[in-house]
C-alpha cells in the first residue's frame, strides 16, 4: 500500500532511536506496564511518532489494564489502517498509521465501549500533544 510519506530504512534508522526503529518498522512490541503513556490521561492529542500524524485524542483513551496506551477510537477513518497478522501463532488485527506505515500495535474486538474496540498501542509508536489540534 502507497503511504503519504515514504522513506527508505535507511532514512528511517537516521530520523528514530534503535527502539524506535524496532517497534515502528520492524513491528516490535514494548514490554507491558512499561510504556510512558499507559497510564497518561492529559488532554490533548497523540500523534504518530515516525510522522506527527494525528491518531487518536485523550477522550479516546481508557485504561484497560492491558498494560499498554488504549483508545476506542481513531481521529479519522483514515489515520490507522489495518493488516492482518498472523504472526506468533496468533491471527490478529495489527494497526498501522495510514500516514507513513508504522506498526503501532494491534485492535482488538473487546472494548468497553461503544465501539466494542480496543486499540492496542505501543507508547513507543506514539507522541503526545497537549494541543488537540
Amino acid at each position: 500500500m502507497p503511504y503519504q510519506i515514504e522513506k527508505t530504512d535507511a532514512e528511517w534508522r537516521r530520523e528514530l532511536t534503535d527502539d524506535e526503529y524496532r517497534i515502528l518498522r520492524e513491528k516490535g512490541t514494548e514490554r507491558a506496564f512499561t510504556g510512558k503513556y499507559n497510564l497518561h490521561f492529559a488532554d490533548g492529542l497523540y500523534r504518530c511518532r515516525a510522522c506527527n500524524n494525528a491518531l487518536f485524542t485523550s477522550d479516546q483513551k481508557f485504561e484497560s489494564g492491558c498494560g499498554w496506551p488504549s483508545f476506542d477510537n481513531q481521529v479519522s477513518k483514515d489515520a490507522v489502517v489495518t493488516h492482518l497478522d498472523k504472526t506468533h501463532g496468533m491471527i490478529r488485527t495489527e494497526i498501522l498509521c495510514g500516514n507513513c506505515g508504522s506498526h503501532l500495535g494491534h485492535v482488538f474486538n473487546d472494548g468497553p465501549t461503544e465501539s466494542g474496540l480496543r486499540y492496542c498501542v505501543n507508547s513507543v509508536s506514539i507522541n503526545f500533544d497537549d494541543q488537540k489540534t
